[in-house]
């Protein structure tokens, strides 16, 4: 995707082909950023200076094309490219293209103004005066120095990221998704758009309050005259949804109809609010002369509410006469001096009191601290006097100013703070600014230190000046109706009233208009799937769907109809997004990446994680079921994106912070082995590709899904044959093939291709150098070879045998499967069987704990567990049995034992003829690799042992002799012996079988005795008597043990074998293979298991 930054006309993030994808302004401008042709390419490069480089030229930019590309960079705000192809598609007839104009806003009119516009608000003009009078000058101190500081440190997060590096047209989503993610992007993209959206119904609602309280109570559709607590607070939040859904209409239809009518207003909606703020400290500068007049009637202690009288008295002198007034009339039956009146207005006098006693008079101690009061309480004066009797019923309640709502520290935080909101409104518009690096920052802080003053002054002013009472009484009941700031103002309350309602009107214009294009930004980004509609819109790119969805969540804040309730809820949302703002910062300074550049040096990770506590402080502190429904919406929110948003890698701090982790614990790993409670199988799957870079033996992959239970690492190998720079695409083919692969059998792990002259090699390499650090492979998978027997493929079973020898060097497990394409597949079930483990030689564990593990997966979770040992002629098969239940109880393994015997037997016929058969393919095979050289020696050492008849007494006697030397020394080295990987003498290679160590009766036993012993005379044919005694000893057992297996597990769905170890001499590779063969022979599903020299599974917890 290309970026804006040519002139020529280039398709920008709004054209059809890149709708859906990623911010088309974050690709690099270092590829493909100068359009030209071949001729003009060939042009350029035509200078013989510049020869050396000539091999770079297609894939890299010469410099001067490079610098010439980036100082024409054009960052347009989001949907101008759209109406500037719209303008030119009406204006076909037009010979050449407009060519659009760079930004040019600057810090003052980019970022100050609008930042300023947005902050002061509704809440200034409609709810601080009260916040004062109930939280008192300290506590509202306290609040406003909270949420300023908050904001602050926010400010000073965003400029670090707005400093690093271009910011396009976005803003805050921009700068979040990019520096957390898309998945924390998306989720406080949302939250940022609720809290704009919200804002707007929070303005709206305060335009409606404005109306038809202070300026055309008249207009009320339901009447409040006449009517008392809960029935007159009902027809007040009827009268405000009506108005309020007429007043959203009308606004969504003028974004509609004409957004550019609302910007060009922004500066008119702008003047009102400043006219007014200087207004009220002309008004405090005025009391300090000369107070204006403002009078407060009280009785006794308590406000009286101005339309319930006319005269600040009980009674007037007229005329020399005693004549009742209107505030008699409110309290007493008639209008008669000895008429019955309320008890609390006999037992107190009627006092008048004014509401604005100026700067100078020393009422600020009085409002120094809070006076917070439950819903229907009557407005007080503290310090006065006041008779009450406490037998007397409440009556007449309604002629005093009464607490609307229930008041309390953390209410007022979350009413407060949507006050001091709209810091982002200049990176907002970063794609307006001509240096948005430099206007961001310094218009941002300078906004917040501006209104953060004003604020704290106002608290201080508003404390200082006015009365207690007039402060508590929210909506100037006692003031004649009047907007209690606007009872400061100077010259008149008017200029207050209607500053303050074309200011809501102006923010609740600019919030309809800058909701849309947010959620515009986050469907076009495509991050969330089902958000995808929302990012069209007609054709000069204004949001229509957006503006649709932006009315409908408006609407809901229209019917909830109280600025109290409304202002908490967009307090969250917007606090969640500023928390995110430090986080990114304070990532990003800790991770130190090396693209975290910003120009604005005045940050300090300390700072960020300050303002991010601060945010999520103040979130609990508002409202904390507020906070968890945020919270909740934006965790959804994560994980829909996570599992079904689209993939974005906009290298961000989440992938740094991964990294970091990762390295880590690698690191960790480092310092030692695994505990054995903490060993789990961390596999290397060795697979074969054919032709076409697909894998040959796929049910490898899904027999390591279904071993996965104990969440190891799986390394999926494979070696193309070839050198590197010839066959990197074929390896590229199958690493995308593995990957594939792994992807379908949902297998957690890494695919690894090498590239290497022969597979054997290759595969070498993998075992050696697969993982990383500490968390390497101790487990390696690889198929049994198919067709071993065939002469062209014999060297896959030599590459298998030099498998078995470097894992056994390295410590490593094996696992070998046979029969792999028999093995189920994820998908099959088996409802029941058995897995038999044959446990001859004990390996660690490995033949307890892979049973275990594969019952864990759904596949074999209805099979059940047998354990089979071999017992010798002198061992106690009761008391084995015995231990190996006990032993199976500690390690918590359910499973059913069974003990079988092995005694000693004549070696039959058949086992001399399956020897001699091996023995002479092993020669034909031998002989195949031979040199000519070789050849001669072999055809004469093949001549000389033709002649075996003639001496056959005489070779009988000296094989006695050599079994009697041979026997000696077994004795003297019996490790060898245990392991049976010793060569025997120099022409007869021997084969393994660590399988039949415990069983050396049949096998230990012989070496010491004539191998006469185990014949029959009688049935001696002449060619059994040059075979290797050795050799035949193991076809007996092997051809023993696949007996007693095939009539015990025949009908077993997975068989578990101790697998023999490699030969040491090379010359018995045929052999070995040919032992293991038998010893599996009619046998459906066996995997061969050798332990990897460790302990891997314990009794203790």
């Amino acid at each position: 995707m290309l970026n804006n930054m040519t002139t020529d006309g280039e398709e920008g993030e709004g054209s059809p082909n890149n709708q859906g994808d990623g911010n088309p302004k974050e690709s690099s401008p270092f590829i493909n950023s100068i359009a030209s042709c071949d001729v003009e390419k060939s042009q350029q490069y035509d200078g013989k200076n510049m020869a050396l480089f000539e091999e770079e030229m297609d894939t890299s930019p010469m410099v001067s094309s490079l610098l010439s590309s980036l100082a024409n960079y054009s960052n347009l705000p989001t949907g101008s490219k759209e109406h500037e192809e719209a303008e030119n598609n009406e204006e076909g007839a037009r010979p050449s293209k407009k060519t659009v104009k760079a930004p040019q806003l600057g810090t003052l009119m980019g970022v100050y103004l609008p930042c300023i516009q947005n902050i002061f608000g509704v809440i200034l003009f409609l709810r601080m005066t009260w916040m004062v009078g109930i939280g008192g000058v300290l506590g509202s101190f306290i609040i406003v120095f909270m949420c300023c500081s908050t904001t602050m440190l926010t400010a000073i997060s965003m400029s670090a990221i707005a400093t690093n590096g271009v910011v396009p047209a976005g803003g805050s989503y921009y700068m979040i998704s990019r520096s957390l993610g898309p998945e924390f992007g998306g989720a406080v993209g949302i939250c940022f758009y609720l809290g704009t959206t919200f804002a707007g119904a929070m303005y709206i609602l305060g335009c409606i309050e404005i109306l038809l309280i202070y300026i055309i109570p008249q207009a009320a559709i339901f009447k409040i005259e006449g009517l008392e607590g809960l029935e007159a607070e009902a027809a007040l939040l009827n009268n405000m949804r009506v108005y309020g859904t007429i007043v959203l209409s009308l606004m969504a239809l003028v974004v509609f109809v004409g957004v550019k009518y609302v910007n060009k207003l922004a500066l008119v909606f702008l003047a009102c609010v400043i006219l007014s703020i200087v207004a009220v400290y002309a008004g405090v500068i005025k009391t300090a002369i000369d107070p204006p007049v403002f009078p407060v009637c009280l009785l006794g202690n308590r406000t009286l509410v101005s339309k319930g009288y006319d005269v600040c008295a009980k009674v007037i002198e007229i005329d020399n006469e005693t004549v009742t007034t209107k505030l008699w009339r409110s309290f007493c039956d008639s209008e008669n001096i000895n008429a019955t009146c309320d008890d609390y207005f006999n037992d107190n006098n009627v006092t008048e009191i004014q509401g604005i006693p100026g700067v100078t008079s020393g009422i600020l101690a009085e409002n120094l601290f809070g006076n917070y009061l439950e819903k229907g309480m009557i407005v007080e004066k503290r310090g006065l006097a006041s008779q009450v009797d406490p037998d007397s019923s409440a009556s007449a309640t309604n002629r005093f100013v009464l607490a609307d709502i229930t008041s309390f520290f953390t209410l007022l935080v979350g009413i407060y703070f949507p006050s001091v909101t709209g810091i982002m409104a200049g990176s907002n518009r970063s794609g307006d600014l001509r240096d948005a690096q430099k206007s961001i920052p310094i218009g941002t802080i300078a906004a917040i230190t501006t209104t953060s003053t004003v604020y704290i002054s106002c608290v201080v002013l508003f404390g200082a000046c006015i009365e207690g009472v007039v402060l508590r009484d929210k909506f100037g009941e006692g003031v004649n109706g009047n907007l209690v700031i606007g009872t400061l103002a100077w010259p008149s309350p008017w200029v207050i009233v209607f500053g303050s309602f074309f200011s809501t009107c102006g923010a609740g214009l600019q919030s309809l208009t800058g909701a849309p294009r947010l959620l515009q930004a986050i469907s076009r980004d495509g991050i969330i799937p089902f958000l995808r509609v929302f990012g069209h819109g007609k054709a000069n790119g204004e949001p229509t769907w957006a503006l649709l969805l932006t009315a409908s969540i408006c609407e809901i804040g229209i019917i909830i109809a109280s600025l109290d309730a409304v202002a908490p809820i967009l307090s969250m949302f917007f606090l969640m997004c500023y928390m995110f703002v430090n986080l990114a910062c304070a990532l990003q300074t800790l991770l130190r990446t090396p693209n975290w550049r910003p120009r604005f040096k005045f940050y300090h990770w300390a700072l960020s994680f300050l303002g991010m506590s601060l945010c999520l402080a103040l979130m609990f502190i508002c409202s904390w079921y507020y906070a968890m429904v945020a919270m909740g919406i934006a965790t959804c929110i994560y994980k829909y994106i996570e599992f079904c948003g689209a993939e974005k890698e906009w290298g961000d701090g989440i992938r740094g912070i991964s990294l970091s982790a990762a390295r880590f614990a690698l690191m960790r790993l480092e310092e030692g082995p695994p505990h054995t409670k903490n060993w789990r199988p961390q596999i290397l799957v060795l697979v074969s590709m054919d032709a076409e870079q697909n894998v040959e033996q796929p049910r490898l992959i899904s027999l390591t899904n279904q071993l996965k239970a104990g969440k190891g690492l799986t390394i999926v190998g494979t070696s193309v044959q070839g050198k590197f720079l010839d066959n990197y695409t074929e390896a590229q083919r199958a690493d995308q093939s593995l990957r594939k692969l792994m992807e379908t059998e949902k297998v957690k792990g890494f695919p690894q291709v090498v590239v290497s002259s022969n597979l054997r090699d290759g595969t070498s390499h993998l075992i050696q150098v697969g993982g990383l650090g500490g968390l390497k492979h101790n487990t390696v998978m690889v198929s049994w070879p198919r067709n071993w027997k065939q002469p062209e493929f014999q060297q896959q079973f030599r590459d298998f045998i030099e498998v078995v020898r470097e894992t056994t060097v390295a410590s490593l497990a094996l696992l070998v499967p046979k029969n792999i394409s028999s093995y189920p597949s994820n998908g099959e079930r088996f409802t029941e069987g058995h897995i038999d483990v044959w446990w001859i030689v004990h390996d660690g564990g490995m033949l307890m704990l892979l049973p275990f593990l594969l019952r864990q997966h759904k596949v074999w979770r209805k099979c059940k567990m047998r354990i089979f040992t071999v017992a010798q002629l002198d061992d106690n098969s009761i008391q084995m049995k015995k231990d190996v239940l006990t032993f199976l109880y500690h390690l918590r393994i359910d499973a059913q034992v069974e003990v079988v015997e092995m005694h000693d037997g004549d070696i039959s016929a058949y086992t001399y003829e399956k020897t001699l058969v091996m023995e002479q393919r092993s020669q034909i095979l031998k002989q195949m690799h031979l040199t000519k050289n070789e050849m001669e020696r072999e055809i004469q050492s093949i001549t000389d042992s033709s002649r075996g008849s003639i001496r056959r007494k005489k070779s009988l006697a000296s094989r006695s002799q050599h079994s009697t030397d041979e026997g000696a020394r077994v004795a003297e080295h019996p490790e060898e012996e245990a392991q049976l990987i010793h060569s025997k003498n120099a022409s007869t290679p021997a084969s393994p079988t660590s399988l039949t160590a415990p069983a050396g009766s049949t096998w230990t036993d012989n070496k010491g005795k004539n191998p006469e012993a185990g014949k029959d005379p009688f049935s001696m044919k002449p060619e059994w008597e040059n075979l290797n005694q050795t050799d035949v000893r193991r076809m007996h057992t092997a051809l023993r043990l696949n007996e007693v297996i095939t009539k015990k597990s025949k009908e077993a769905k997975l068989i578990l074998l101790n697998m023999p170890g490699p030969p040491k001499n090379r010359r018995g590779e045929e052999n070995y293979m040919e032992f293991l063969e038998v010893l599996t022979e009619g046998l459906n599903r066996v995997l061969l298991v050798r332990g990897g020299g460790r302990e891997v599974i314990t009794i203790y917890s």
